[in-house]
């Protein structure tokens, strides 16, 4: 163990009193001690974190304080690192205006602003206009986010959703753009999702329920009592989700209706915003699908017809209901088709083939299709936001792990490709100083695990520190992107990985398949196979890799930590998803309904019951030494309740027998997403960083 955490060890950490709770769940009996750190009036303390029981409160600011005291001498370094995260921050940066009619849109930051600014220029010249402040608007609060920020379609109006809580309930406000006024009627408890009528008198948007579900869309009408607003469409099932969205056309509007198993999507019409809404094909188990509407097709990304890697199809717009779709991408097995956008003569998408993404084009006249393809390892392709469907110009992104984002403007007719933005560094960075690379660990059952990989060409040869960060859940791929804030790492001589483990879609829908439900342990394999292979390479050793993860990744780590734990120097774990058994459990809590189709339901089936239970990180914290840790929460976190991290802690300070120090820090005005300013993010990174160096032995004086 480093020097660092011996001298934290002798810092005495809090101890939490022991209330024993007798669980029986098919024949089998559980005790849990800290069931108590779940406070009775959860919901509320979510809403409102003033409302937590004292004693709750009393145990989670020991735990602060305990991990502050036990990282001060970390301190200076941390300072150092954000010092250096902030200088490759473009404090002024500014997105690429995006054309509306006769006005370009973008945001942009202030110098040393933690809030986005939206602001608008017109296409004939003269000054910019501020549209909205996100300093100004979070200025003396604890917490503040903004959600969506849209300008209606006649270009007078500005309506914007903000979260002050964390705790992921907007209230949707909306302003005129000429006079500056704030309208009184103030929507609340919207997931801050926004999508104006075309008429401009009013906007859809979807509610959160009392356990911090989306679950209805109202229509609201500029001027009127929002207890008055019209219910458009309501799922009753606790299981769904309900997500709403404006087609790129802007005549519709699309209700998506899904868990992890199938999806239901309903059309609105925003020239009649009172008519009802659309039907596309009714929910059917294993059914997954989305869809765009375009000039007079309706376009469809589905799995339907054991399209298991997804293909397009097409179908009029004004007869989507006879059944009569067109082929537009067949599917092809191995290439997985993970977004597409419709213009008003051209389809694009983006697919991935062994990991690689890529994007495809095709011309709805004569049917000619092409690619782009990007023969760097290690990259990552995104669609930009694009405000005209007529012109056939796409907006796009690509960036790698070693190089900066770009933005383009690809025109769709004559192929021309033109940049719009290249990322700044203001501290200087030269992507030829780094390497990357993809390699592939043999996983127990001779699976090939992809791992991305980045670390600078002159790193010292031999075994060194390795952060291993890895996922793994939801068919979520990780994005190889370049991030700015890994390279106080990376030019410390950090090898910096990817585990592309089973549960995401890096290799198709087969990946996620093979990582979920009664396969999900292979995550957990994958991500061990993955360290053991990057020590088999000679870049790393046990206990020089120290592995991270958040939300189910947190899971990820909670299960290693158990599995493997001499493999790791340190854990970061972020909002980890951990007491997994208890969670699947309670269908009150947010997410617990949904997530049946992920892992499975306890509650009526035994067998899911023990194979949660033989994973489930708090429920199999055992007697044998345990890495140092520092886990992160968020105290108004409806997804990862603050108490399942605070509950395996004390958990792992009472059955470890050697090891640690277990430390955990709960931002107590935040949630699910940690702070929201984008330098009280770096702030939170660096002290992660700091924690890395120390766990693997580095120097931590700054």
């Amino acid at each position: 163990m480093p020097a660092f955490f011996s001298k934290a060890l002798k810092t005495q950490a809090p101890r939490a009193e022991k209330r024993p709770l007798r669980l029986v769940a098919h024949g089998v009996e559980r005790i849990d001690d800290y069931a108590w750190i779940r406070a009775e009036n959860w919901r509320e303390a979510i809403r409102d974190p003033a409302a937590l029981p004292p004693d709750i409160r009393a145990l989670i600011e020991a735990e602060n304080a305990y991990c502050a005291a036990a990282l001060r001498e970390l301190e200076p370094l941390a300072d150092k690192i954000y010092e250096e995260m902030t200088a490759r921050v473009d404090e002024t940066d500014s997105a690429p205006p995006a054309r509306d009619g006769d006005w370009l849109y973008y945001s942009r930051f202030r110098a040393e602003g933690q809030h986005e600014l939206f602001c608008r220029k017109a296409v004939a010249g003269g000054p910019e206009q501020i549209l909205l402040d996100g300093d100004a608007l979070a200025e003396g609060k604890d917490f503040f986010s903004l959600g969506d920020a849209v300008h209606s379609p006649d270009h007078r109006l500005l309506a914007f959703a903000c979260d002050q809580r964390g705790n992921e309930l907007h209230r949707i406000a909306w302003r005129d753009l000429a006079t500056g006024a704030t309208g009184a009627d103030v929507v609340e408890n919207s997931d801050g999702t926004i999508v104006w009528t075309t008429d401009s008198s009013g906007f859809f948007y979807t509610r959160m329920d009392e356990d911090f579900r989306s679950s209805e869309v109202f229509l609201h009408r500029l001027g009127a009592d929002p207890s008055t607003d019209r219910l458009v469409f309501a799922e009753k099932d606790p299981a769904w989700f309900v997500h709403l969205r404006a087609a790129r056309s802007r005549k519709m509007a699309v209700v998506k209706v899904s868990d992890h198993d199938c999806a239901e999507n309903w059309l609105v019409d925003l020239d009649r915003p009172d008519a009802p809404a659309k039907i596309v094909l009714p929910r059917r188990a294993g059914l997954r699908y989305e869809v765009e509407p375009g000039r007079d097709r309706l376009f469809m990304r589905t799995n339907a017809d054991d399209a298991f890697d997804y293909k397009l199809v097409s179908a009029p717009l004004d007869a989507f209901a006879s059944g009569e779709w067109r082929e537009e991408a067949p599917h092809r097995p191995g290439r997985m088709i993970f977004n597409a956008s419709v213009f008003a003569d051209y389809l694009v998408w983006l697919e991935r083939e062994d990991c690689a993404p890529r994007l495809a084009i095709k011309d709805l006249g004569d049917g000619g299709e092409h690619r782009l393809d990007f023969a760097t390892p290690c990259h990552h392709l995104r669609l930009q936001p694009n405000f005209e469907f007529e012109r056939p110009i796409l907006r796009f992104s690509y960036s790698s792990l070693a190089e900066p984002e770009e933005i383009y403007d690809y025109d769709l007719a004559t192929r021309e490709k033109t940049l719009v933005k290249r990322q700044n560094v203001p501290s200087g960075h030269k992507a030829a100083d780094y390497e990357t690379r993809m390699v592939f660990a043999p996983a127990p059952d001779g699976e090939e695990v992809p791992i991305s990989l980045v670390w600078r060409r002159d790193r010292k040869r031999g075994p060194g520190p390795l952060l291993l960060y890895g996922y793994g859940a939801y068919g979520v791929a990780l994005p190889d992107s370049f991030d700015e804030s890994r390279f106080s790492l990376i030019d410390r001589g950090f090898v910096y990985a990817i585990a592309h483990v089973r549960g995401g879609t890096e290799k198709g829908s087969r990946w996620y398949e093979a990582g979920k439900l009664e396969r999900k342990a292979n995550s957990f394999s994958d991500f061990i196979a993955c360290a053991r292979a990057l020590c088999a390479l000679g870049l790393t050793e046990p206990q020089r890799i120290v592995a991270e993860g958040g939300s189910a990744g947190g899971m990820l780590m909670g299960a290693v930590a158990n599995m493997a734990p001499e493999l790791f120097g340190g854990i970061l774990a972020e909002v980890p998803f951990v007491d997994v058994v208890n969670t699947i459990m309670d269908a009150s809590l947010p997410l617990t309904p949904p997530e049946w189709n992920e892992w499975g339901n306890p509650i009526e089936d035994a067998e899911v019951f023990r194979r949660l239970l033989s994973y489930s990180p708090y429920d199999n914290v055992a007697a044998h030494d345990y890495p140092p840790m520092l886990i992160e929460a968020g105290l108004t976190d409806p997804r990862v309740t603050y108490w399942e991290p605070a509950k395996w802690a004390q958990l792992l300070r009472e059955r470890m027998t050697g090891g640690g120090p277990i430390l955990l820090k709960t931002n107590m005005e935040a949630g699910h997403g940690g702070a929201a300013g984008r330098f009280d993010e770096l702030e939170e990174a660096s002290l992660r960083q700091a924690f890395a160096i120390a766990a693997t032995g580095g120097e931590i004086k700054a």
